[in-house]
């Protein structure tokens, strides 16, 4: 039997994904609390509360090939850690990066996340 928690928690990050490779920035919001927090791991916060949240995104789903592609997710406690192998346009052009990414949920909202991004790839196809 499925543990009803684990399964919302992993909803609300799947839900979150899909906006995002969809752009949908009203959608994707529905996913944070509004005092959520937004780190580069481990501690360097990036966005604080849910309208910081939204304006970086805004930015960010301009990107014509902005996508996030799921590799795994795991659920430990009120934890979702998804690895993702993300497309994005860097200032050096279209390239690919490895991110770790990981989601504190409470109810059906992310509080907290934190990502850990490998180095960026430069997409030689483009």
């Amino acid at each position: 039997m499925e543990n009803t928690a684990q399964t919302v928690m992993e909803q609300v990050v799947k839900k979150q994904l899909d906006a995002y490779n969809s752009k949908d920035i009203d959608l994707f919001m529905t996913c944070w609390a509004d005092d959520a927090l937004y780190y580069e791991f481990p501690d360097t916060l990036l966005a604080s509360g849910a309208a910081a949240i939204r304006e970086r995104h805004l930015v960010r789903f301009q990107e014509p090939n902005l996508f996030g592609k799921l590799i795994s997710r795991t659920v430990l406690h009120n934890k979702v850690v998804d690895f993702e192998l993300v497309s994005r346009t860097f200032p050096d052009g279209p390239g690919y990066i490895d991110a770790l990414c990981i989601y504190e949920v409470a109810g059906d909202k992310i509080t907290k996340a934190w990502f850990v991004m490998g180095t960026p790839i430069p997409d030689t196809a483009a």
